[in-house]
């Protein structure tokens, strides 16, 4: 391996301007990629707004069923709030169905991205980045307005609430990357990624707060998920800040919990790509 390659360097180093305005046109690239596939972006919206209704009226007859009229914690109008914000995170943070990595592995095209002087990992997440942010305009934007015609959403009490979703959205959109980054590289061993990305399509369904609160299960184990697993920082983090479910102090300690799983999962993506280039196959191609 060269050493003027990034993959070469076994740190991560200080990025240099070349390398930085690189990342910003990958990121308006992943954009404007995402943004051509107007048909698949409206038939998403439309998916996301039909079981935003049912999910919404299932959490709405929790808790109703209750005497107090929440559940978790959540009033009624937290819990609207709640499953439209989280029907518009999924196509944020492309919870499931990206195999870009896996598949350039499996044909042996991954090759061409250990040749470019930008380390495969910062490429991968700029591009992300950039389909993000389209996905903040369109599938988060239209279900939230949706969901706000139908129904009672609750409007956040305190002014910082606002930018601290727009970080915390950030936060998650790059720490679900990173998992995901993480599943696709296991391609390098495995090859067929096929099982690892049902084991992972069954396990953040649950585990990330998309079908229920994770404030719905028992104290001890919500406290072992947040603190073992990064799986509550790519939803339910956000969500929570969303609908201030929690005091500020609260909320910006989920932030910082939010950045450090961000920080080590990117660390350990740098660490599995070196290792996993000892041992690449080049199949086909």
């Amino acid at each position: 391996m060269r050493s003027d390659l990034a993959t070469a360097s076994r740190i991560p180093g200080v990025l240099r301007y070349p390398q930085i305005t690189t990342i910003a046109a990958l990121a308006a690239a992943g954009f404007r990629r995402y943004a051509t596939y107007r048909q698949a972006t409206a038939a998403s919206i439309f998916t996301n707004s039909v079981f935003g209704f049912l999910r919404c009226y299932v959490l709405l007859a929790v808790a109703k069923s209750t005497a107090s009229l929440t559940a978790g914690g959540y009033a009624q109008d937290q819990l609207a709030t709640y499953c439209w914000a989280s029907q518009g995170l999924l196509g944020m943070v492309m919870l499931w169905g990206w195999t870009e990595l896996g598949d350039r592995i499996r044909t042996g095209d991954v090759v061409s991205d250990l040749m470019r002087p930008l380390h495969p990992v910062i490429s991968y997440l700029a591009v992300d980045l950039g389909r993000a942010a389209h996905a903040a305009t369109t599938r988060f934007v239209l279900p939230m307005v949706t969901g706000a015609i139908f129904f009672d959403l609750y409007d956040p009490r305190r002014i910082a609430t606002y930018p601290l979703f727009v970080v915390s959205a950030a936060l998650g959109v790059v720490v679900c990357f990173a998992c995901r980054y993480l599943v696709n590289a296991a391609g390098f061993w495995l090859l067929d990624i096929r099982g690892i990305m049902m084991i992972w399509t069954f396990g953040t369904a649950v585990l990330t707060g998309l079908a229920f609160p994770l404030h719905f299960l028992p104290s001890g184990l919500v406290t072992a998920l947040w603190v073992l697993t990064p799986f509550p920082s790519i939803m339910q983090a956000p969500l929570d800040v969303l609908v201030e479910h929690g005091s500020a102090p609260v909320q910006l300690g989920v932030i910082a919990g939010q950045a450090a799983w961000a920080a080590v999962l990117l660390g350990i993506c740098w660490h599995v790509q070196r290792r996993a280039e000892r041992r690449l196959v080049i199949q086909g191609g």
